[in-house]
């Protein structure tokens, strides 16, 4: 972990990650008043935020700060012998029979979460906790949380058209704690509230460089790769990937846009993390104009893929069918 005494700058903050064996590019960090980040939201590109004021009054959520006010609610928190928390859907494990959570799921106090991370040693799974703010959360805490700028998220909202607010999900991260590669489908604005955050992107026209898991599997919409092992054997077009970087820190705001592929770390050396995310509904495509942008051609993929799941209730079918539909006609 990095001196007490050394003060935290995302330069030598963005000095001390890992690198990959793939190019990145830094997103851009610009004034959430500057019309190219308007334009890069617009055209759904990701962009750093510095300036938005979004979780102003949520900058002293410190984890003991939180430990203090945020009520003795029961909280969701992730275990993991090996830092790395791959999301699953346990609404698919029918699907696969032989499959196995790679991490474990429990309930519990923000203050037993804390006093174990703290208590933390060589050999103890990692924990990250992620849980919705809603009423479990104490009377301080939600105080704060009415004082976000409304305003400006509300009318980025109704500007770009997008549907409903689903969720905000509070994320508190171990130091080095690792969310693996993925899209989600809903719009994103990621707040950074404590500590400093890694997120390496990937264009949705990067799909097949990224070699997602079936729709019907558990681990649906993570990738299949590990950028620590990469297997070139099995997975070659990985060669191909080319990704951009951010470095958040507080008060940073980083714009996710739906089906952006995206891996998160909290910095390992530079301690614990807490972030908020905002997911939106995409708002309802308006004309179709040609040629088809990237994410359009992930979200046909997927409900083709979905579709035809369905229809032959066989996941073990599916491969026959397309290889049926391609190799030799299209080949």
């Amino acid at each position: 972990m990095a001196s007490a005494s050394e003060k935290p700058t995302l330069s030598k903050v963005a000095a001390s990650v890992n690198s990959y064996y793939f190019p990145v590019e830094n997103i851009p960090r610009l004034s959430c008043h500057d019309p190219e980040a308007e334009r890069l939201i617009k055209e759904e590109e990701p962009v750093i935020l510095t300036d938005t004021d979004l979780v102003q009054s949520a900058l002293h959520w410190s984890p003991d700060h939180l430990a203090s006010h945020i009520g003795e609610g029961q909280f969701t928190v992730y275990s993991s012998r090996n830092k790395k928390f791959l999301y699953y859907d346990d609404k698919k494990f029918s699907k696969v029979p032989d499959f196995t959570p790679p991490t474990t799921r429990q309930e519990m106090t923000f203050q037993e979460f804390l006093r174990k991370v703290k208590a933390w040693k060589e050999g103890d799974p990692h924990m990250y906790l992620q849980q919705s703010l809603n009423d479990s959360v104490g009377p301080d805490v939600v105080q704060d949380f009415t004082h976000f700028n409304w305003k400006w998220i509300i009318g980025q909202q109704i500007k770009h058209k997008w549907g409903e607010l689903t969720s905000n999900l509070l994320l508190a991260g171990m130091d080095g704690v690792i969310t693996p590669v993925h899209y989600d489908e809903q719009q994103n604005f990621f707040a950074q509230v404590y500590g400093y955050k890694r997120f390496l992107l990937f264009d949705p026209a990067m799909f097949g460089c990224l070699y997602p898991y079936p729709v019907f599997h558990p681990h649906d919409r993570q990738s299949q790769v590990d950028f620590d092992n990469p297997d070139f054997e099995r997975f070659p077009r990985l060669k191909e990937l080319k990704g951009k970087e951010a470095i958040l820190g507080p008060g940073d705001v980083l714009y996710l846009p739906v089906y952006w592929w995206h891996q998160v770390e909290s910095v390992p050396g530079w301690g614990m993390t807490v972030s908020v995310n905002f997911w939106y509904k995409s708002g309802p495509t308006d004309k179709i104009v040609y040629p088809l942008k990237a994410h359009q051609k992930v979200a046909m993929m997927r409900n083709i893929e979905k579709m035809i799941t369905e229809a032959l209730s066989n996941p073990a079918e599916v491969p026959p069918m397309f290889r049926d539909m391609v190799l030799g006609r299209y080949t």
